[in-house]
C-alpha cells in the first residue's frame, strides 16, 4: 500500500505540473493585431528642486570660470505620468519624449530612455525630470518665441519672473505637447501619442 500511495502522489504531482504548463501555454501572445494602446494620463507636475528666482549678469569670480550669460536659479520639475497596460501580457516602455510649454511658449524637448516593464492589466507611474534656468529660458524665448511675444506684448524677463515666482503654486498653464511613448512586447512595437494641459 505505501508503494501504491507513493505512485499515486507522483502521478498527482505530474498531473498538476502538466495543468500549469498548459495554462501557461494558453497565455496571450503579443501580436500587432492584439496589442492595445496603453492608456497614458498626466497625474502631476511639481518642483523637486527650487531655489526661488535670482539672476546675475557677467561677473568676475575669485576661482573657476563664470557662465557666459551669468548665473540664474535652477528649478527641476518632475512630471508624473500614469501608464495603464490593458493587454493580457506585460509590455515594455522603451522610451518617451515631449515638448514642454509654459503659457504657450515652447521651452524645450524632454527625452527619457530609461526602460520600464508594465505588468499585464496593471498601471505604473513614470516620472520624468527636467531642469530649467531663467537664462536658458530667456535664450529659448528669443529663439523660438519672439513672434508670439511680440503679438502678445510680453516682455521675456517679465514672463520668466512670473513663471519662476509662480512655480511653488504652479500658478500658470503648462502644456505637454506632441509626446510620444514607445512600447514593445515580444518583438512587437507600438508608439502612442499624447498631449495634456496641466493647471492647478
Amino acid at each position: 500500500m505505501p508503494k501504491k500511495s507513493t505512485v499515486l502522489l507522483i502521478a498527482l504531482i505530474f498531473g498538476i505540473g502538466a495543468l500549469f504548463a498548459s495554462c501557461a501555454g494558453l497565455q496571450t501572445k503579443p501580436t500587432a493585431a492584439n496589442f492595445k494602446d496603453p492608456v497614458i494620463t498626466l497625474d502631476y507636475i511639481g518642483p523637486s528642486y527650487y531655489e526661488g528666482f535670482w539672476y546675475y549678469g557677467k561677473a568676475k569670480v575669485a576661482m573657476g570660470k563664470a557662465p557666459k550669460g551669468g548665473g540664474s536659479s535652477p528649478v527641476t520639475l518632475e512630471f508624473v505620468f500614469d501608464i495603464a497596460n490593458p493587454n493580457g501580457y506585460p509590455i515594455l516602455l522603451d522610451s518617451s519624449q515631449f515638448f514642454l510649454y509654459f503659457d504657450d511658449y515652447e521651452l524645450r524637448i524632454v527625452k527619457d530612455m530609461n526602460e520600464m516593464w508594465i505588468p499585464a492589466g496593471k498601471t505604473n507611474s513614470k516620472v520624468l525630470n527636467v531642469t530649467l534656468t531663467p537664462f536658458s529660458t530667456y535664450v529659448k524665448f528669443l529663439l523660438a518665441s519672439k513672434e508670439l511675444a511680440l503679438s502678445r506684448g510680453d516682455k521675456p524677463w517679465d514672463k520668466i519672473t512670473q513663471w519662476w515666482t509662480g512655480i511653488p503654486d504652479m500658478s500658470f498653464k503648462i502644456d505637454v505637447k506632441e509626446a510620444s511613448f514607445s512600447f514593445s512586447a515580444n518583438g512587437v512595437s507600438k508608439v502612442v501619442g499624447f498631449s495634456a494641459t496641466y493647471h492647478r
